[in-house]
Order: C-alpha cells, then structure tokens, then sequence
C-alpha cells in the first residue's frame, strides 16, 4: 500500500495555509544578489524561491513533490526539477547560492542531503538552512503533530544541523528568531 503523501495532497492550498514571508530576511542571510545559480532545495511550490527571481539567475527548485512544482511551475523566473534532495542532478559547485526553507526535516537523510548541498555549492557560495528552532516549546509541539500526522518528520536543533557541514574549508553560523533558526554555510575559496 503506498504511503500517503501530505505534500501532494496539500499542493493546491499550500500557500493558502503557509504564506510566503517578506523576503528581505532571506536576501541577507543569503548575501542576495548574486552572480550566478540559486537552488532552493525542497523548494515545494516556490513560495521562497518566487522573490529570488531577479537576485540571482536561473533559479531552480528542486523538490520531489511534482504536484508542488506544478505550483512553482505557474510563478515566473522558476525551473522546477523533480529530484530527491539526497542525490541532486547538478554537477559539483552548480550554485552561488543554496537555500532550503522548512524542509529539512522532512528529507528521508539529513547526512545525504547536506552532503549534497555541500558538493553542489560553488567555492565562495552561500548556503542558508532555514528552520524551525526545536529547542522552542513550540517547535517542539509542532514536531510532535507531524509524527502523529505520520509526516515522517525528524527535526534537529540548529547546532547539529550545523555539525553536519564538518568541511575544513566550511564557515558555519546559526542566527536564530522567536521560532526559527537559519544555518549559514559559506564554502571558502581555496
């Protein structure tokens, strides 16, 4: 029996329910423009990477949800790709600049995902890891309804999101708001 996708299934309403946020929040954790590719990985419906469009060139999202890359698809300035987050279909250093917004936590390997986010950013590109801060009370009850929704979610606090970018040639930095935390990868120039 397959195992039901809530993402599929929340597609068409996404951003009715999660609304994308000012974007200027992001455009400085992420040091925007930028010359160059920008990917937001596990993208969805491009709520995010819709206000990317213009601070860096192309922008792609990538998700493996295709029915929330039919809604990023409708948003100009987005190329969707269809792919899993743990085996990204770019070469080495595609990217100025990676973001991933909310949706760490639900990738099936974080270790994976990271390292592929590492081996796809270009020396002297910027990663931005945004989510939500487990060490919150609320956070925390937030991770508890996605386990009982059978979300197969699995947050970590922000430094051990951090601990997974172990790289000599890494610059890692956590900023945290009220409920989030954004990890800030920068891969030094060798």
């Amino acid at each position: 029996m397959p195992i039901f996708d809530h993402f599929d299934f929340l597609a068409p309403f996404y951003e009715t329910f999660i609304p994308p946020k000012a974007p200027e929040e992001m455009w400085a954790h992420a040091d925007l423009p930028a010359t160059g590719a920008l990917l937001d990985a596990g993208g969805g419906t491009g709520r995010v990477a819709q206000y990317m469009h213009g601070k860096a060139h192309p922008v792609i999202v990538a998700d493996l949800s295709c029915k929330m890359l039919g809604e990023a698809r409708q948003k100009d300035g987005l190329r969707p790709v269809c792919s899993h987050t743990e085996k990204l279909p770019f070469p080495d250093g595609a990217f100025a600049r990676i973001i991933m917004v909310d949706a760490l936590h639900h990738v099936v390997d974080q270790r994976a995902t990271t390292a592929e986010l590492w081996r796809t950013l270009q020396p002297g590109g910027r990663l931005v890891i945004e989510e939500p801060d487990l060490r919150t009370f609320v956070v925390k009850l937030l991770a508890l309804a996605e386990k009982l929704a059978l979300m197969r979610s699995h947050f970590l606090s922000p430094p051990r999101i951090a601990e997974l970018f172990p790289y000599p040639n890494a610059r890692v930095r956590v900023e945290t708001g009220k409920f989030n935390a954004w990890v800030i990868v920068e891969k030094l120039k060798p």
